[in-house]
């Protein structure tokens, strides 16, 4: 028999998951009045090489409840234009300068500092609860209805009481195991290594994707380094580590040969980090008391890193859809819950769509072709004779296909 809680909790919402869209979801909550309660299973937001991002239709969330000037005083860099490297060939293929919006521009902010300035700015509200090291192992349910989570502590075991719980715990999400969800896996062609180098003056500001033949190394500014990803197929990171590192650092610089003077700080693969890509959804992101959200309800490829866009945006539309029956009593409809999905689903779909094209049109091309000549597919091709067609991906990456606006009256 599991033990008796040492702690009770009753909040009208309950959040599993500290990342960008549970947090951005408790906020606005929260802001709403509505009693929330989110848990996260760290003790702090800081870990390296996860997604950051922030992308224009974010900062105009930020805009929208008046944290855009505060928030662009935390340290970041802005990137208005995203160009790769094809062989020798520089070509431009976002330019966000023309998006319909106040900042036209990606921001690159550790992700850290986005989490840790939510939770400082939510903690105002009395109604917003945030609860580190609260790992979720359970779901508390009566009558087939989820009336809450069960989670382990320092302190003993914690209960969280709530009419209703979202998933917003990632693409491992203990919510959607708990609750019997089994997800759609669409494919994914490759996996990530992620390691950072320092970074000069002379480097130049502009961050870049390099691709030669059978090689893919995206790089990104983050000021004083490189935040570096070296693209691998499905499955190779095994056989890469049973080698010394070297061969990594040799690959880097065949790759981009200014690096050679700084690839000695990749000491060995401790230093590298492995992005095991998925790509998955759920048929069905809901039942009575629960919805998934984020990467919860659906795992994005690291393309374009629309991932986060995509996440903070359903909890956007979860806001606005619910919060008029948050701010009563009862359990909130399984049809109400439906029209979170409902609304979504179709710009996640469209983006998976849009990410699975760059995949197996690119990406695995690259990836298999390793011995002849890397050329610029025709499509690509029109990025440099036609500068208006950069406005498409930058539309894409930067707003998104159905952007989320905070409703005013919440």
């Amino acid at each position: 028999m599991m033990a008796e809680p040492t702690e009770s909790l009753t909040a009208r919402c309950c959040i599993v998951g500290g990342g960008p869209a549970g947090m951005i979801l408790g906020f606005l909550l929260a802001r709403a009045g509505i009693e929330t309660v989110i848990v996260e299973k760290h003790a702090d937001f800081l870990r390296d090489f996860r997604g950051d991002t922030i992308h224009p239709s974010t900062l105009e969330v930020m805009n929208d409840l008046d944290l855009y000037e505060d928030f662009l005083k935390l340290p970041h860099q802005e990137v208005t234009l995203v160009s790769g490297q094809i062989g020798d060939t520089v070509l431009p293929l976002a330019d966000f300068s023309h998006l319909p919006t106040r900042a036209k521009f990606l921001a690159f902010m550790p992700q850290w500092d986005f989490l840790n300035f939510l939770a400082r700015h939510g903690s105002a509200y009395p109604t917003f609860h945030l609860r580190m090291q609260a790992n979720v192992v359970g779901l508390i349910e009566s009558g087939g209805v989820i009336r809450g989570v069960t989670a382990k502590t320092p302190q003993g075991r914690l209960d969280v009481n709530a009419d209703l719980v979202i998933g917003a715990d990632g693409r491992h999400s203990t919510v959607r195991e708990q609750a019997g969800f089994v997800t759609e896996d669409i494919g994914a062609p490759m996996d990530v290594l992620w390691f950072s180098l320092s970074r000069k003056t002379t480097d130049g500001n502009e961050s870049l994707g390099h691709m030669r033949a059978g090689q893919i190394l995206v790089l990104i500014n983050r000021g004083e380094h490189w935040q570096c990803g070296y693209v691998i197929p499905k499955g190779a990171a095994a056989e890469m580590q049973q080698r010394h590192v070297e061969l990594l650092r040799q690959k880097i610089v065949s790759l981009v040969p200014q690096l050679a003077d700084r690839v000695g700080e990749i000491k060995s693969w401790d230093d590298v980090k492995l992005l095991t890509v998925t790509v998955d959804r759920l048929p069905l992101w809901h039942r009575l008391g629960l919805l998934c959200i984020g990467d919860a309800a659906h795992a994005m490829s690291p393309v374009g890193g629309i991932g986060i866009n995509i996440a903070i945006q359903d909890a956007v539309a979860t806001a606005n859809i619910l919060t008029p029956a948050l701010k009563g009593e009862g359990t909130i409809s399984d049809t109400l819950l439906a029209q979170v999905q409902k609304r979504r689903e179709g710009p996640m779909k469209a983006t998976q769509a849009m990410q699975l094209f760059i995949q197996n049109r690119v990406i695995s091309n690259v990836l298999a072709n390793r011995d002849a000549t890397l050329t610029l597919p025709w499509f690509m091709r029109a990025f440099i004779l036609f500068p208006w067609l950069r406005r498409i991906p930058a539309r894409i990456i930067g707003i998104g296909f159905r952007p989320e606006r905070v409703r005013q009256a919440l």
